[in-house]
């Protein structure tokens, strides 16, 4: 099992990405990270088919778009997770949300499908999260031409989960 100790300090992650952190306030993230799927599942399970392409303005991602997304993101921090818990410091670049949504096709692809996708996508990180060692877990890397450490990416994903949820409830109102 892992041996991640704590929370990740400012200094190891950039500041767009605090408010993602704050929202886990939990010390145990291995615990975030594998309560979300079902998380996730109960809400989708809330979005009625003829909901699934709404956006709540104009020009905003519909429900699909934000799962998609979700995946996205858990696909490209789970890699740099996984990159930097083994030691390769080669930078990462950063990833264009909206470019990777406009081209993700997800309107076209039922949202169980994008569900099923992400759950696929956390069950590997959480394999590969869980085992790092106490070294792997405070591993660092450059991504987005910053400095972030394995253990603050744990914490980021979870963040960044709980930020779409939030937007899909008091947004979109869905109450999944």
């Amino acid at each position: 099992m892992t041996t991640m100790a704590g929370r990740p300090a400012d200094t190891e992650y950039a500041p767009y990405y605090a408010g993602y952190v704050a929202h886990v306030p939990e010390e145990d993230v291995m615990a975030v990270l594998r309560a979300q799927p079902g998380e996730l599942a109960a809400l989708a399970g809330a979005v009625p088919g003829d909901r699934e392409r709404h956006a709540y303005a104009p020009g905003k991602w519909t429900v699909r778009e934000v799962m998609g997304h979700i995946g996205d993101a858990e696909r490209v921090f789970g890699y740099r997770a996984f990159r930097f818990g083994r030691g390769d410091q080669t930078p990462l670049a950063s990833f264009d949300e909206n470019l990777f949504v406009a081209n993700g096709r997800f309107d076209a692809t039922p949202l169980q499908v994008l569900l099923d996708e992400f759950v696929d996508l956390r069950s590997a990180n959480l394999a590969a999260l869980a085992r790092l060692d106490a070294a792997g877990w405070r591993a660092t890397g450059t991504a987005s031409g910053a400095l972030v450490s394995v253990r603050a990416l744990a914490f980021i994903m979870a963040g960044h989960v709980r930020h779409h949820v939030r937007i899909l409830r008091e947004r979109y109102g869905i109450s999944g």
